[in-house]
């Protein structure tokens, strides 16, 4: 297992699912936020490479963009062979909106974000400390705004430091924001019933994974 490096540590963050709570109108039953934590940014530089090289292989252009959802079977699979031989770790949350009991969860998209990141951050069993958080840039200035606040006021006490420095990053430039999706995705696919390749993605990334807390 990797040796936490807190000085130069760099966590991504994405999700896969949605907020939505109408399950049996087209809302995800699962909602699921990774975590991709490198203790070294020159290892994440690496991974970057990895990945720009992988897109260049398979003949995207410098703009396309990883997003499970849109990948092939084939890429989503060698994609993650190829970033596997990199030093990172993953943690996520996996949250089963029936197990939710929060109104104020259900019904404001904002607060359901933001608690679950809040979550997935805060409960690390210790291996995320003064860390670079960069997470997908959806949400408008005002959300983004009081998403900085609530994190920091929640995350960072007089007795631990898990956020250093926290910024919105726009997934389309930033291809290890991609790589948190890509993770994600592959997460949330694990718990969808009567998928064929449920468990192929999962099998190839389960060795990074330091966690995978399944809330209730």
């Amino acid at each position: 297992m990797t040796k936490v490096q807190n000085r130069n540590q760099i966590v991504f963050i994405d999700d896969s699912g949605d907020p939505g709570f109408k399950l049996n109108r087209g809302s995800s039953s699962h909602f699921i936020i990774s975590c991709v934590i490198f203790d070294d940014e020159l290892e994440a530089e690496k991974t970057a490479i990895t990945i720009k090289e992988f897109r260049r292989k398979i003949k995207k252009t410098d703009r396309y963009e990883f997003k499970f959802n849109k990948c092939s079977k084939n890429d989503i699979k060698v994609f993650l062979l190829a970033i596997s031989k990199h030093d990172f770790r993953i943690r996520a949350i996996v949250v089963d909106k029936k197990k939710v009991i929060s109104e104020e969860l259900k019904n404001k998209v904002d607060s359901f974000y933001n608690y679950f990141i809040k979550l997935v951050l805060e409960h690390n069993g210790g291996k995320i400390k003064n860390a670079k958080i960069r997470l997908d840039g959806h949400g408008n200035r005002v959300f983004r705004r009081e998403a900085t606040t609530y994190l920091r006021n929640n995350l960072n006490t007089k007795n631990k430091r898990i956020l250093r420095d926290f910024k919105f990053r726009d997934s389309k430039r930033d291809v290890l924001v991609q790589l948190a999706d890509m993770v994600a995705g592959s997460i949330s696919r694990k718990y969808q019933v009567g998928k064929s390749d449920k468990n192929i993605y999962w099998n190839i990334i389960k060795s990074k994974c330091d966690d995978l807390w399944e809330f209730k």
